[in-house]
């Protein structure tokens, strides 16, 4: 895979790099802020692009504005956004612009490489990688009542999975419960979301995310 990393901390850019590198990526490009991105994907034309969201000159939301503007001018470029940060503002915009090819992960909440490099790969594929503490946030900022607050338990945690874009089979496996209950469940979501149904996991996140991004809106 292809990737340029947009990273303004020396130590984590070279480090994200040297593991990619080690697990047979290659790096094409490595930036320290939003212009020498955009630059940088203009010219190598990545796969994914990883973008830290606060990056300089202010250290507020340059990279995820950046992210925003890549999307729009080359839609075939995966974008993970890999932050401490969940920067409400834009990140509506950015994930429900179109389907699938998008993430935002928290730098402190992955506990694996391997769960990284999961999702560099889907998101090369056409799914998503979101974290479920996102999706929260997301909501929130887009409700004056907190819609979380209508879930069960298990819908939280059936939400949580299908926020990293899992199928039906796989929140099941993941949950130990069967393919009905977990139905059930997003069935309930959905509902109480005032959301369509949708059978594919990451359009079902993206639908939720477009709606969030109406009410910001």
């Amino acid at each position: 895979m292809r990737i340029v990393i947009a990273e303004d901390s020396v130590v984590i850019r070279e480090g994200m790099a040297r593991l990619l590198h080690h697990h047979g990526h290659t790096v094409v490009a490595e930036t320290g802020d939003g212009e020498s991105l955009r630059a940088a994907v203009a010219s190598h034309r990545p796969e994914v692009a990883i973008i830290d969201v606060r990056m300089p000159p202010h250290h507020t939301d340059e990279g995820l504005r950046a992210a925003i503007a890549l999307r729009r001018d080359h839609p075939d470029v995966g974008i993970l956004l890999f932050s401490q940060y969940i920067e409400t503002r834009y990140a509506a915009e950015l994930l429900a612009g179109r389907s699938g090819g998008v993430g935002y992960l928290l730098k402190d909440r992955v506990s694996a490489v391997e769960d990284f490099l999961d999702a560099l790969e889907r998101i090369s594929a056409g799914g998503t990688a979101l974290d479920p503490e996102v999706v929260t946030q997301l909501m929130r900022a887009g409700r004056r009542t907190d819609p979380i607050d209508a879930l069960t338990a298990r819908e939280r945690e059936v939400l949580a999975l299908m926020a990293e874009g899992r199928s039906n089979t796989a929140i099941a496996r993941s949950l130990h419960i069967g393919d009905r209950a977990v139905e059930k469940h997003i069935s309930g979501i959905f509902t109480k979301l005032g959301l369509p149904m949708s059978q594919d996991a990451h359009r079902r996140v993206l639908a939720v995310l477009r709606h969030l991004d109406q009410a910001n809106g």
